[in-house]
């Protein structure tokens, strides 16, 4: 079987879940790795005993022969480096939030598709087994009709957590906790209640000195009829508090918690199914709020690139959380409900 070989761009927090992730897969390698602050880039090579570090990536697409690109860089970087990788037919896998807004987005997905290359976005929180629980019941039609759904991140980001590098808390490059710490639930949302018609929202910057939002709350109508809320806030005190999402129908009521939708709370349904016998088996206790579900995400994408599965989550289906946090940002910004899709943006 090929071994697939992979660039990583970006040596950041996050960047360490995509080596300690390759390293678990026995057919994937991270053979180069860049990151502007070379000194970064140095570290991860020498930390994770990758051959290869750059300062340029674009060195590092021209260089090396791989298979893949790791985009771990500000948001706001995300469609410019995949489209780059994308011209030189590499296979591109980046970071949430693909992009900041719905223009690069596309232009990324219509690079990757001109290119006959495969997009990926992490959506790693997909893939907590007990959200898979929750999924397949939906997908039984356990619940019956849906009525409602609830999303929740009660977290806290110190104001030194922003002043770390210039560009988080900026529109420019990082959005707020929508875009940035909220972007995962916001996929949940949609991915377990359906399409979304439209939204409202409220947004406020409380506790840090940033240019975008640390707290928001926000309001969703589903095309099904169903309603749902999603609450974000990176100002819970003294630490991070909560991950959830909660989903209610008319006969049943499920709601997933813990610090990252990684425990079952609440488990009910009118008629009882065999993998109600798995609720006790499926929680977890991550060591942060990114989860563990790096390592079953990425080692979708390789398969996918070894053609023996189809992508978990591909460039189209991660713009869907994109498209509604920019609706909650606009209504937010007009005070008005806002419908979907947008028209622009």
């Amino acid at each position: 079987m090929k071994s697939i070989k992979f660039g990583l761009v970006g040596c950041g927090r996050i960047s360490a879940k995509h080596f300690e992730a390759v390293a678990q897969i026995d057919s994937a390698e991270i053979s180069a790795c860049a990151d502007i602050i070379v000194e970064k880039a140095q570290s991860a090579a020498s930390q994770y005993n990758i051959p290869h570090y750059y300062q340029d990536y674009l060195a590092m697409l021209e260089k090396e022969d791989l298979d893949g690109i790791l985009i771990c860089t500000p948001s706001g970087l995300h469609p410019q480096m995949g489209i780059e990788a994308a011209q030189r037919k590499i296979h591109v896998v980046t970071e949430k939030p693909m992009a900041i807004d719905l223009n690069s987005a596309d232009q990324l997905v219509r690079a990757c598709d001109e290119n006959n290359v495969e997009l990926f976005v992490v959506k790693q929180n997909r893939l907590n087994p007990p959200v898979q629980l929750l999924k397949k019941a939906i997908d039984k039609n356990r619940f019956g009709r849906l009525f409602s759904a609830n999303a929740t991140v009660r977290w806290t980001r110190p104001q030194s957590y922003y002043d770390m590098s210039p560009w988080r808390g900026t529109w420019e490059f990082d959005g707020g906790a929508f875009l940035n710490q909220a972007s995962h639930y916001f996929d949940l949302i949609q991915w377990l209640m359906g399409p979304v018609e439209s939204v409202m929202a409220f947004t406020a910057t409380l506790n840090h000195t940033i240019e975008s939002e640390d707290q928001g709350v926000g309001i969703l109508r589903f095309r099904n009829g169903a309603l749902g809320v999603v609450e974000v806030t990176m100002n819970t005190f003294p630490r991070n508090y909560e991950g959830s999402i909660t989903v209610m129908g008319e006969r049943g009521t499920v709601k997933i918690g813990g610090i990252a939708v990684n425990e079952i709370a609440h488990w009910e349904f009118q008629d009882y199914d065999d993998d109600d016998k798995l609720v006790n088996m499926v929680n977890s206790s991550p060591a942060n709020v990114y989860g563990t579900g790096h390592l079953a995400f990425l080692q979708n994408v390789v398969e996918v690139l070894q053609g023996l599965a189809r992508p978990n989550t591909d460039g189209r289906s991660g713009r869907k959380s994109l498209e509604i946090i920019l609706a909650m940002y606009e209504s937010a910004k007009i005070g008005k409900k806002v419908a979907l899709p947008l028209k622009k943006f």
